[in-house]
């Protein structure tokens, strides 16, 4: 196995740099004007953190493509950490979106696309119950809150290096088999060992111990890791999560927000996952803020026993403008005729072809990296074998490495996931389009070797 020279690896990393900047002046001037009225200089805190030495200010997109300020137009493989999995202003949710803006967005009433997008989520998923939330992280909260009432139990469970969104009690991590705030953690509340138990994902005689305390309301999980890089389940471990927790009265939500890359009813009806509550967010409304949560049968009449209409308001679950009128319509618009079996039809494929043009270049040569993939998303580590668990993905990040492929892939007009080096493919994108990437990234690597 061959290993790149880290020097020729900055010198690379460099000519990128100061490609980046010559090619993006008009994103470097909106930054730098932003800075006076943006904290950062950019609305949100970690749209900064990209491998350039500024974020590059987007003017429009379409399908698999978005344009810059400066005209630059870029194969999209990032889809907004998959809020745009279905692509950029698919034409069935943009004409629902509009419709029903002409009509009122918010209402704190329900419209007929409320009901259509339950019967949809139902068949799909196979829980029987929704509710509307406008984010996966507040479907997170109100789920980890009503498994708490139901179990009248204090604490969560959740898988090391996990990510659920802003939900203060994930955000807690291992150090030497210790539980407390993860690196980071912007104003904990509360140190998060107090109300979480966190083990290693793929760890079921950690996950047994953790649970025998019988003090956990639920186990709050992905399905697949994806947020620290894609962490497949080992054989049998799903099979064993269930009986564990329900032989321990544990309930079990499995988070679907970007795990909805298996399939149309993601990674839960793809492996017959059964669990009591499913979240999800993000691409389900085609972008637009909107996230849902199901519960099973059983959990539905525990919510409904516990349930006082007086204090619905003030419960801790909700918002004003949860299940507005405008999420649904793009959200039922989304479900019928966007993010559809066709779709995966189409993009599984393709993910595959990703994987397969990577691993030639990788085989050919001859470096210790390796492709992994779920669905259609697909992503390359700088690591002999796939890791099992959160520490050992985290191990083999390699900050330098990522930057430098990021950044040589958005010079040449492809943008990859932040964080990552991962690739989601949207329906609108072809078999050229994936090509294009694979004879970049085999560009992008021999530049590291003589």
């Amino acid at each position: 196995m061959r290993r790149i020279a880290r020097n020729r690896l900055k010198a690379a990393l460099a000519r990128e740099d100061e490609r980046f900047a010559l090619e993006h002046p008009k994103s470097r001037a909106l930054f730098e004007r932003a800075k006076s009225s943006l904290l950062g200089g950019v609305p949100m805190n970690w749209m900064a953190r990209w491998a350039g030495a500024f974020p590059i200010f987007v003017r429009e997109g379409l399908g698999a493509y978005f344009t810059d300020v400066d005209g630059h137009r870029y194969l999209d493989l990032c889809l907004g950490d998959t809020g745009a999995m279905t692509g950029h202003a698919p034409p069935a949710a943009v004409e629902a979106a509009i419709a029903q803006l002409r009509r009122g967005v918010t209402f704190m009433l329900p419209t007929e696309d409320a009901v259509r997008v339950g019967e949809e989520l139902k068949r799909r998923f196979g829980l029987p119950y929704w509710q509307v939330a406008l984010t996966a992280t507040d479907a997170n909260r109100f789920s980890i809150r009503l498994a708490r009432q139901i179990t009248r139990r204090p604490k969560i469970l959740v898988f090391h290096w996990c990510y659920h969104g802003s939900v203060d009690e994930s955000f807690v991590s291992l150090k030497d088999g210790v539980a407390g705030p993860r690196h980071g953690n912007i104003g904990p509340p509360v140190d998060p060992a107090v109300t979480t138990r966190v083990v290693e994902f793929n760890d079921l005689p950690a996950l047994e111990a953790a649970l025998a305390h019988k003090d956990v309301a639920c186990v709050l999980a992905e399905p697949a890791m994806t947020n620290i890089g894609i962490v497949l389940p080992e054989p049998g471990f799903h099979d064993a999560l269930r009986e564990l927790t329900r032989k321990t009265g544990t309930l079990l939500i499995i988070d679907e927000t970007h795990t909805i890359c298996a399939g149309p009813g993601g990674y839960t009806a793809a492996y017959g996952l059964k669990p009591d509550i499913l979240t999800i967010g993000k691409p389900i409304a085609a972008g637009i803020p909107a996230a849902v949560y199901g519960v099973s049968e059983e959990v539905g009449a525990m919510i409904r026993a516990r349930a006082d209409e007086m204090d619905a308001d003030t419960g801790g679950i909700g918002g004003t403008l949860a299940g507005n009128a405008l999420s649904l319509a793009a959200m039922r618009a989304t479900l019928e005729k966007v993010l559809t079996a066709q779709a995966y039809e189409k993009t599984i494929p393709l993910a595959k072809r990703f994987t397969e043009g990577v691993e030639q270049v990788i085989r050919d040569r001859e470096l210790p990296w390796h492709v992994t993939r779920l669905g259609c998303r697909a992503e390359y580590w700088f690591c002999p074998v796939p890791p099992k668990n959160g520490s050992e993905a985290a191990a083999a990040v390699d900050p330098e490495l990522d930057r430098y492929m990021h950044l040589a892939a958005l010079n040449r007009g492809i943008l990859m996931t932040p964080f990552h080096n991962m690739a989601l493919i949207a329906p609108d994108t072809s078999e050229a389009d994936i090509d294009r990437h694979t004879a970049v990234f085999a560009d992008s690597v021999a530049a590291l070797f003589d």
